[in-house]
């Protein structure tokens, strides 16, 4: 599993972690712990909230956006961290606020998927939202699809959009992503 992060040193006593194997419920498991004061970095998954972003004052037209740190023109969801203190819905429903400018009148639970090779669990929801379409300078641009021209990706969100799709009625059409570079060996 790929982790987002990578831990050096504990956060209690600041030691060099190392990974040590250790007895748990499940049996013996290895882990970056701190051999000073056996803290764990357990390396578990981060929620990430996504939105199908349906515009009700576009003629149920759905929003994709373009991430500013993309190189590829990919569209995809909405997406974002949900805040302490704040419930899934609440979160993405900021989330849409923040990055679109648009107000989310109703969300809808579509499921929730994993995405291991950012070590996230996605909480995917449907939102039909209204009003003024202004980016955030997290994203680059948008575009407006019908639901039967949308094309799916085989990849945390896509997986969502696809069920979404499905559940309307629509057969979902799927695109490849573009290849990721192999990572590049340290010098």
């Amino acid at each position: 599993m790929a982790a987002s992060h990578q831990f050096n040193f504990c956060p209690n006593c600041a030691t060099p972690l190392q990974l040590l194997a250790q007895m748990e419920d499940g049996g013996e498991k290895a882990r970056l712990r701190c051999p000073a004061c056996a803290w764990t970095h357990w390396n578990n998954p981060t929620p990430v909230l996504a939105a199908i972003v349906e515009c009700a004052d576009r003629d149920g037209m759905v929003l994709l956006a373009r991430n500013a740190a993309w190189t590829h023109r990919m569209f995809a969801l909405i997406t974002g961290f949900m805040e302490a203190g704040e419930t899934p819905e609440e979160g993405i429903a900021r989330e849409v606020a923040e990055e679109t400018n648009l107000v989310v009148d109703e969300l809808n639970l579509v499921g929730v998927y994993d995405f291991q090779r950012m070590n996230q669990l996605i909480v995917a929801y449907h939102a039909v939202a209204h009003g003024e379409i202004v980016l955030s300078p997290e994203l680059a641009e948008y575009k407006l699809f019908a639901p039967q021209d949308i094309r799916c990706w085989r990849a945390g969100t896509g997986y969502a959009l696809a069920k979404w799709l499905s559940d309307r009625g629509h057969v979902p059409q799927w695109v490849e992503l573009p290849p990721r570079p192999p990572p590049q060996a340290a010098t």
